[in-house]
């Protein structure tokens, strides 16, 4: 089995958003407002794209969003590898924080990166969430 992390097309990055985070809407509503401007990574098996996550870099603090691993793929490390490549990312660019906007679900998961709370929770889509923020 061969794990490859690369560059993935944004309509492919698009539709596994929608697959996995938002099921019920469209792939334009799935779509951010400065996609063209990230960094789309995937996490490849076989050949197959197994997990997704859109970065993006501001002077030097990294941010993450829509990090999304297939329904039948999590709980096998693939998104812990994921985020491992792109914590490294983040020290490779130099950046001095890399930060998420989590879905308070998920905060364990991310704490489990030094990741820590900063600030209040909120509701989006149906989904609560948290910014979460590692200093690096």
């Amino acid at each position: 089995m061969e794990r490859v992390i690369k560059d993935a097309p944004l309509e492919d990055v698009l539709e596994m958003r929608r697959e996995v985070m938002y099921p019920a809407f469209s792939i334009e509503q799935v779509r951010l407002k400065d996609d063209e401007e990230g960094n789309h990574i995937g996490l490849y098996v076989d050949g197959k794209l197994i997990a997704v996550i859109s970065v993006f870099v501001r002077i030097d603090i990294m941010q993450f969003r829509k990090f999304a691993t297939k329904e039948s793929c999590q709980g096998k490390g693939y998104g812990t590898h994921l985020l491992e490549y792109v914590m490294k990312l983040a020290k490779d660019r130099h950046c001095i924080s890399i930060w998420c906007n989590a879905r308070v679900s998920a905060k364990k998961f991310y704490e489990k990166f030094g990741m820590q709370v900063t600030g209040d929770t909120w509701l989006q889509d149906g989904h609560e969430f948290i910014k979460m923020e590692k200093q690096l």
